[in-house]
């Protein structure tokens, strides 16, 4: 599902106008990205939770060339499923 695709379905679902439901998908995804961006976890009950992860700097191998690298310190946003969801995707395998 893309982006356009969530906005239609809200659109559709909610009975709103195609613009209204971008307004909304986009102030969830703006408030979400300031979270993160702030350190915050942000948990949604019976979906999952995203948090930042820091990883440490390391050396890597460029493949074509194999030359040794320096790889920099990160901080990458992780999304842990949550049960709820885990057990309803499950139910259909």
């Amino acid at each position: 599902m893309t982006k356009a695709d969530l906005i239609n379905k809200i659109s559709e679902k909610s009975g709103i106008t195609r613009v209204k439901a971008e307004t909304v998908v986009n102030t969830i995804f703006d408030s979400m990205i300031e979270s993160l961006m702030s350190d915050s976890r942000i948990e949604i009950r019976g979906f999952g939770s995203f948090v930042n992860r820091d990883y440490e700097a390391y050396q890597g191998r460029n493949p074509r060339t194999g030359e040794v690298i320096q790889v920099a310190a990160k901080r990458l946003p992780f999304f842990k499923v949550g049960k709820e969801l885990k057990e309803e995707i499950n139910k259909g395998s």
